[in-house]
């Protein structure tokens, strides 16, 4: 599969939109991508996106298919996560952290907090 960063503004629109339904016919997709193009606009998108490799057609239904992403969204999330750490934070977790949790709308639970500072020792006792 190809680097997902190598995606144009309106393919990844699509992957989003796919990542939430799980699945998708075109006219789905269509119908939630913000200005949408027309429907043979984003039938020739979700053909590039299978060409590429990001994108599966599950089954058809009458004469619509069925498209889902081939990367599941776990995968398809650490991945973004990666890039964005990458990009916007050096790499950084704990800059990302920081940069959420000193938003005034930030939340953290206690269950949270303590996930995470779980995470945290598991890590350092294996050497991570």
């Amino acid at each position: 599969m190809s680097d997902s960063s190598q995606l144009s503004r309106r393919e990844r629109q699509i992957m989003n939109v796919l990542h939430e339904e799980g699945s998708a016919t075109v006219a789905t997709v269509q119908a939630r991508l913000p200005d949408p193009p027309t429907d043979m606009a984003v039938r020739r998108l979700m053909h590039i996106l299978e060409e590429k490799g990001h994108v599966k057609r599950l089954r058809k239904e009458g004469r619509e298919v069925i498209y889902a992403p081939a990367q599941s969204k776990a995968r398809a999330g650490l991945s973004a996560l990666k890039q964005v750490l990458d990009t916007f934070f050096g790499g950084a977790v704990d800059e990302a952290l920081a940069a959420h949790l000193t938003r005034k709308d930030a939340t953290l639970t206690d269950e949270q907090a303590e996930r995470i500072q779980k995470l945290i020792d598991d890590a350092k006792r294996e050497g991570r």
